[in-house]
């Protein structure tokens, strides 16, 4: 993949998603299943999904799990598929921190729609210290300027204090973003609730709306559905990937 190309979603080895749909048309029919078992970001199942196969994508990361994600409902809004393997309730979040934090981070982020950070895309790593505090961003438009504003968000799956909402409010600023998602496993104390509130707001120009400038979800409650990051729309939580055109005749292959 071209670094320039509007399809890169920042995968080392992603391949073009016209040279997987050539692939699937010369070796399968509408209907047949395609597997992929290392899917990546998620390009040939893709593919099938726009030829009309059924599929199943397997990837061991939830940095890929989480990309190939948001791929498919940019790219197929109505597409209906279900992720096996993420925790479903609050034991199995723990149980996934307990394991490996980036794991566990990189899936929390998937919960807000946010583009992970810090992180070796396709790797099973993370990089301690890269990520300057902030592990995702969802990036958002407002205006007429069409400058994109960012919500920078934090995860934390151990011991949470009001010191952490102070740091965040320091990388808010250092990092000239409009909002801060703090994400935590533990329940927030009083003091995290007061430090957050004592952010303050940001005020949208184009939705003429206040947003509070620092938010405190738990994993339980985005679990759950009772919380989400207030925010002016998000136009992408990753590159935007190209919604699907008219798919060219095939003709039937014989075995």
């Amino acid at each position: 993949m071209h670094n320039l190309s509007a399809e890169r979603l920042g995968y080392p080895t992603q391949k073009p998603l016209a040279l997987l749909e050539r692939i699937i048309q010369a070796s399968s029919n509408p209907g047949d299943v395609v597997l992929d078992p290392f899917c990546g970001c998620g390009t040939a199942v893709a593919a099938a999904e726009k030829l009309d196969r059924r599929w199943l994508g397997i990837d061991v990361t939830h940095l890929a799990i989480s990309v190939m994600k948001s791929r498919m409902l940019e790219m197929f809004p109505s597409a209906a598929f279900q992720t096996i393997g993420e925790p479903r309730d609050i034991g199995a979040a723990r149980a996934l921190a307990s394991q490996d934090r980036y794991q566990f981070q990189w899936w929390a982020l998937s919960l807000v729609k946010a583009r992970p950070l810090g992180g070796e895309a396709g790797s099973k790593q993370g990089k301690k210290g890269a990520d300057r505090g902030v592990d995702g961003i969802i990036p958002f438009l407002d205006d007429t300027t069409g400058k994109p504003k960012r919500a920078v968000v934090q995860v934390k799956s151990g011991h949470v204090r009001a010191g952490d909402i102070r740091d965040l409010v320091g990388t808010i600023d250092r990092e000239q973003a409009q909002l801060g998602a703090f994400l935590t496993l533990e329940p927030p104390t009083r003091d995290m609730l007061a430090e957050a509130a004592s952010a303050g707001f940001y005020r949208s120009p184009g939705w003429k709306r206040d947003y509070p400038r620092l938010q405190v979800l738990t994993i339980e409650e985005l679990l759950r559905g009772t919380a989400q990051v207030k925010m002016p729309p998000a136009y992408a939580p990753f590159k935007q990937a190209e919604r699907v055109g008219e798919q060219a005749e095939q003709g039937r292959l014989e075995w």
